[in-house]
This record gives structure tokens, sequence and C-alpha cells, in this order.
């Protein structure tokens, strides 16, 4: 019990949450304005935008955060910019929102193209011609559509931001008390030895994988069909 009321361990998962709080809403509109853009219009470089939105799929979560590093560390591509500025990326909590971000990109957009693309576009010109407005087609028309689409994606870009180990482990600097998220909290215990809070912390990420598998049961229920695997 004396693990999860450590300043260290609550630090993690207020910087976890955090995370997860900023890249999650990000990647929403994201991934909502990329499904719509790829579903509803057919044009040359179609195929290569499909690609760039799967690239954290292919490339390690490491190569992520040494990218990162290389644009935006001190030394970096816009490392003089950024302190002239005294604006610091890495080794900070942009550099991890950052991070986070990009290696959570694809999940919702994944989810919800296919959804759109099954729906069609009849409904939504239908309710353009009787005056309907942008606002009006997106709330009425297309959000009941794709809404368990959207969710399950939210859904996934959740449970991956929260268990990110590559990237945030470069970019953050593992700083005991100030970059620390939950699994960097976990690895860090365990390689000192500290096998109560390791475990403890572990056991605080198992829990929110077994909550994020329920509600991801209730929504392919809810759907009745399973969403696209990846």
């Amino acid at each position: 019990m004396a693990t999860v009321t450590t300043r260290e361990f609550l630090h993690a998962v207020q910087l976890t949450a955090i995370v997860a709080g900023i890249s999650v809403p990000i990647n929403g509109v994201f991934g909502l304005c990329a499904a719509w853009v790829i579903a509803r219009n057919k044009f040359r470089g179609r195929a290569l935008l499909l690609s760039i939105l799967d690239l954290p799929f292919a490339v390690s979560s490491v190569v992520v955060g040494l990218m990162m590093i290389l644009v935006y560390g001190n030394n970096g591509w816009l490392g003089s910019v950024l302190k002239a500025s005294d604006f610091k990326v890495i080794f900070a909590l942009p550099g991890i929102v950052l991070a986070t971000a990009f290696i959570t990109m694809p999940f919702v957009a994944r989810e919800v193209i296919p959804v759109l693309e099954e729906a069609g576009s009849e409904q939504e010109e239908a309710a353009r011609s009787l005056g309907a407005n942008d606002f009006q087609i997106f709330w009425r028309v297309i959000l009941p559509n794709i809404r368990w689409g959207l969710l399950y994606g939210l859904l996934l870009t959740n449970a991956r931001a929260m268990g990110e180990f590559g990237a945030i482990s470069v970019v953050s600097g593992n700083i005991v008390g100030r970059t620390h998220t939950l699994p960097l909290l976990v690895e860090q215990a365990y390689k000192n030895y500290e096998t109560q809070a390791a475990f403890g912390s572990a056991v605080i990420l198992a829990l929110l994988a077994v909550i994020t598998l329920i509600f991801k049961e209730i929504l392919e229920h809810k759907t009745g069909v399973k969403p696209e695997k990846h």
C-alpha cells in the first residue's frame, strides 16, 4: 500500500494521465479529419497518405524518440531556435506528448475510415439538400454513424498512450519524479531491485489493460462486428 502513496508513484500516475489527456483529444480530432479526407475523396497520393498514417506501426518507437532528439534536441535542427525562446521539448512534457501523439496517430483514423466508407455519403447529401449546415450534418448524421468506431479508436489510443515505453524512454531522459510515466517507473524500479514498487506499478497498468479489454468487448458487442484489426 505504501508503494502507491509515494511521491514518485503519484507523479508518474499524474504525468501518465496528463499525457493521455492531451494526446487522445489531439488524435481524436486529427483522426476524424484524416478519415474524412481519405474516405470521402479520391485523389493522387491517397495511398501515400495512408502509408504515412500507418508509419507508427512500421517504425520502432525507439527510432521515433531518436528522430525527435535529432529535430528538437539541443544540437538538433530546431535546437537553437528552441533554446533562444527558452522552450524545452526534449526531457520535458512537450516532448513526451509529441512522442505519444505520433505513436498513437493511426488508431482513430484507421477505425473511422472503414465506417465512413461503408456508410456512404447519401445521408449527408440528403441532409445538405434539406438545408442543414456542416455542423448539423456532422452532429446529426455523421457522428451517429461513426460513434462506435470513433469510441473504439479513442479507446485504443488511450491504451497505447498510457502504456507507451520506447519513445518516451528516449525523449523523457528518465528523470525520476519529473519525467517518469508509469511504464518508465516500472522499468526503473525493477532495475533498482525495488520489487514492491515495480510490481505495484505493474498491477496498476495491468488493471488499466483489463478495463480497456472490458470496454473493447462492450463496444464490439454494441457494433455487432469486430472492428478492423491491425
